[in-house]
């Protein structure tokens, strides 16, 4: 017999019907998971993509849209992809700047997940013709 490795007991959003939020990021929305690899031999990577970010540019009120990139190695914990979606869709009506919109990300989900590494990138249409893809690598430390 083998061990259940997805344990899905402490989920709240999952399966279950949601009332979405749109006027502030909401770190709230997120939740976790117990890392079903984490009995795995070797290095272990999660890739998520999330090709319809949208924010609001804090200074015209003009809509952003980015594809989120984030790759981080688990440690005991996983980011349940509802509750990720969830909270992206909470910057929509948000205003911030492209890094700030990442750097909020960065942060929740540090304090989330305590990854062994991580890495996020906000690939922001171009504005102007100008491409801005703010990015930040985590590694943890001790």
């Amino acid at each position: 017999m083998t061990d259940r490795l997805s344990d899905a007991s402490g989920l709240k959003s999952l399966g279950r019907e949601t009332r979405f939020e749109y006027d502030t990021a909401n770190a709230d929305l997120l939740e976790r998971f117990p890392n079903p690899m984490k009995s795995a031999k070797g290095r272990k990577v999660i890739k998520v993509v999330a090709p319809e970010f949208t924010s609001l540019c804090p200074m015209t009120g003009q809509p952003d849209y980015a594809t989120i990139v984030l790759e981080y190695s688990p440690r005991d914990w996983c980011v349940e992809s509802k509750s990720w979606k969830l909270y992206l869709m909470s910057f929509r009506n948000v205003g911030e700047f492209h890094e700030a919109c990442v750097t909020r990300m960065h942060n929740d989900l540090v304090a989330l997940l305590d990854p062994e590494w991580m890495v996020i990138e906000g690939q922001f249409t171009p504005r102007g013709g100008i491409s801005f893809w703010p990015r930040i690598e985590y590694t943890r430390e001790g």
